[in-house]
């Protein structure tokens, strides 16, 4: 049998050295023209389509995007909210992402239950497009000079998935998606004419909860899309379809392309398997088989060569082998990594090397003759995690009767999140002491002068809790993983979290404890220096496994449990040095969600076991804060209650108050921080903004005649931004919880 045919669906947008952040970063500030932005952009993707091309695969998906590609097809559809009207190509485009003067940037989310942060559309059922495909034209027609006709595949996304994250009220997602059906059929003869082998449509949103329930749209959508003549590939991820199978498979269609592996160290696994052993597969369509798995960097076992050989000798034999979801999910290529144990390296597996084990397994599978079982070809990770006594879980006082033991407040305190701007002063000294440039004592100094600051600058403007900034921090999970046994890093793992913000994961590779304290010495110096009281800052259990890459030998159950007792022992020792609040941050919660909601309640029982074995040990007058952001939190509101944090802080200024009506219809009863301004944009919010959003959200009912315990706060932390825009933006928001005060 001749080999098999590989396939992608999706690389690293972000070029092997971050050249796009990089480019994009010095274009934001002036330093450098759109011509040359747009140069880089495309040597990124160049040099990520010949990758694909130098490793043999055979139909290469063409992503890329300058910031978001949910932003991308908003974009070429001309799906602009009015408040950017006569703003036109990148001005726009980059407006829509980042905020402009008088107009709020789109909101974001996270994409499914991964740590990538999309874009949402705004839609009403009266949304009319305005479509110009001519950047994705032009993407297309790069990609076949590059790598030629016939491996060159579009990647559109695909209308229902678009239309079904948007944001908006009781929207009619049929209706919107046939007014957008017209311009992807013209889309569609476009890609046909340039001579394209087939179009990738992807449509993700097959896998999750409301799939079942649009199946008239896309049988009617798909029905259009066929008639444009251009073979479709109809490509989903991060979940199998469940019920949705038997008509999926029938839609008018080339291919489907299917994730057989959903999400690392789940215990439950992904249904895929079982779904083709009852049904089949038919024999008129090609099988995208996603079984390298696109979201670990573990290296594949041999489990996909076993599970290909299954697929073919239970008769589906019109396969290509793919990646279970996108490559834009794990680093680019672990040949940059000099540091790694050689244990642990030999062990990985990125981007580039992902290509190499398709093509592998796409030449084994179809020589093996192997008899494994169709629904047995895939292994499930072990719980390993003994029985924990009860009481490490309930803190000894509820929180009716601990509230008023903790700290004293005025109405509307004010607060920020953690962080401060990462400033290239501290990032220089960081790097330099990291390299050995500079002596322990001589970047303790660096560290120390950076807190000294932060706390003087907020005690002259009045905040009411401070924080220390966080400067000897990279990132609120690396910092952790550093200090614990059971993690390592990587030097240049980066994976892009959303635009020119990119994330270097720990990577979990044995059994985690905590040696010794992470944050007391810092907090205690910054303590030392103020008599108002100081926040501990750690990131929970969950987040820190969400934005790991786990094991794959055993469940993330064990590995959450593992790490909310190393984290126990931390707040416990913060206690000791005097710290009356403590913040472990959860922004990771309902990432992890399953999207299959049969799966919640699962997950849900051991994530909030986790924060409360980290966080429970506190005694009742130490008060414990959450924070929550960028997710849809609303129908987890039982689970979010379940956390016991006395204070819960959200994202909120560009949400609409979506959440704070959700807690107050839920009847939330602790203490609320809602953010009353965007940390994503340079925009520095005046004080009439603000005073308008909280007034907002008191509107809401929600902890109606306790204004101390409404507290007053930005979004998210504030590293990414530059202390000309937070020092001014910080005093705007003090002076909005002042007015208000004034009127309690």
């Amino acid at each position: 049998m001749a080999p098999l045919k590989t396939s992608t669906i999706g690389f690293p947008r972000i070029g092997p050295n971050r050249e796009l952040k990089k480019a994009l970063e010095s274009h934001w500030k002036g330093d450098s023209s759109l011509d040359q932005l747009l140069e880089v952009s495309k040597t990124v993707e160049r040099d990520a389509w010949s990758a694909q091309d130098d490793a043999g695969v055979d139909l290469i998906g063409l992503d890329g995007t300058l910031y978001d590609q949910i932003l991308d097809f908003i974009f070429y559809l001309g799906l602009v909210p009015e408040r950017f009207q006569g703003l036109k190509g990148y001005e726009l485009y980059f407006a829509m992402a980042r905020g402009a003067p008088g107009a709020t940037a789109l909101d974001m989310s996270k994409f499914f239950d991964t740590n990538y942060h999309q874009l949402v559309p705004e839609l009403s059922s009266s949304s009319t497009p305005k479509a110009d495909f001519t950047y994705l034209i032009e993407k297309v027609k790069r990609g076949q000079e590059v790598v030629g006709k016939a491996k060159a595949v579009p990647i559109v996304i695909g209308p229902i998935t678009l239309v079904s994250t948007a944001k908006a009220t009781k929207l009619d997602v049929g209706a919107v998606v046939s007014s957008l059906v017209p311009e992807y059929v013209q889309l569609l003869k476009q890609l046909k004419e340039l001579g394209v082998p087939e179009v990738q449509v992807h449509e993700p949103i097959l896998v999750a909860p409301e799939g079942p329930e649009l199946q008239k749209v896309f049988e009617s959508t798909f029905a259009e899309f066929s008639k444009a003549g251009v073979p479709i590939n109809l490509v989903t991820y991060f979940d199998d379809v469940g019920e949705t199978y038997p008509w999926v498979v029938k839609l008018p269609v080339a291919a489907v392309s299917l994730d057989f592996l959903g999400v690392p160290g789940a215990a439950s696994g992904c249904a895929t398997a079982q779904l083709i052993a009852e049904h089949g597969f038919p024999s008129d369509k090609r099988l995208g088989a996603g079984v390298i798995d696109g979201r670990s960097i573990w290296k594949d076992d041999g489990s996909a060569t076993a599970f290909v050989s299954a697929l073919l000798a239970k008769g589906v034999t019109n396969v290509t082998v793919q990646t279970s979801a996108s490559l834009q999910l794990v680093p680019y290529d672990k040949q940059a990594e000099k540091q790694l144990p050689s244990e642990v390296h030999s062990r990985l597996s990125f981007a580039v090397q992902k290509l190499e084990e398709m093509v592998t397994v796409a030449k084994e599978a179809s020589a093996s003759s192997s008899k494994v079982p169709l629904e047995s070809a895939l292994k499930t990770p072990g719980d390993s995690q003994a029985g924990l006594d009860k009481g490490l879980f309930t803190r000894s006082k509820p929180y009716a009767e601990r509230r008023d033991s903790q700290i004293k407040t005025p109405a509307f305190p004010t607060t920020t999140i953690g962080s401060f701007p990462q400033t290239p002063e501290i990032r220089r000294a960081r790097l330099q002491f990291k390299k050995g440039q500079l002596s322990e004592a001589e970047y303790e100094r660096h560290v120390n002068e950076y807190m000294e600051f932060a706390i003087r600058e907020q005690e002259a403007m009045g905040m009411d809790v401070l924080v220390h900034g966080e400067p000897e921090r990279t990132d609120m999970v690396e910092y952790f993983g550093v200090k614990l046994d059971g993690f390592c890093f990587t030097e240049n793992g980066w994976v892009q979290s959303y635009g020119s913000r990119y994330v270097r994961p720990p990577i979990i590779h044995a059994d985690i404890s905590r040696p010794a304290a992470m944050t007391v010495k810092e907090f205690a110096y910054a303590q030392k220096l103020t008599k108002k009281p100081v926040k501990g800052m750690l990131t929970g259990p969950v987040t820190i496994l969400n934005w790991s890459f786990p094991r794959k030998d055993i469940t993330r159950r064990t590995q959450a449990f593992q790490l909310g007792l190393a984290l126990r022992g931390e707040v416990a020792d913060l206690e000791k040095a005097g710290c009356a609040v403590i913040q472990v941050d959860e922004p990771a919660l309902r990432e992890g969600l399953p999207l299959k909601k049969e799966r919640w309640n699962s997950y849900l029982d051991w994530a909030v076991q986790a924060f409360r074995l980290a966080t429970v040990v506190a005694a009742p007058t130490t008060q414990i804060v959450t924070h929550l952001c960028y997710s849809e939190f609303a129908d987890i509101l039982q689970a979010i209650d379940g956390l016991d944090a006395d204070v819960l802080t959200i994202e909120n200024s560009r949400s609409g108050d979506e959440m704070v009506v959700a807690l107050a219809k839920y009847g939330y009863g602790r203490d609320l921080g809602a953010g009353v301004y965007d940390v994503h944009s340079p925009v520095v919010p005046s004080v009439e903004f603000m005073t308008n959003k909280l007034r907002g959200f008191l509107k809401t009912g929600i902890l109606d005649k306790n204004a101390e315990h409404i507290w007053v706060n930005p979004d998210c932390g504030l590293k990414t931004r530059e202390w000309q825009q937070v020092l001014p933006a910080l005093k705007n928001m003090i002076s909005a919880a002042k007015s208000l005060r004034a009127e309690a």
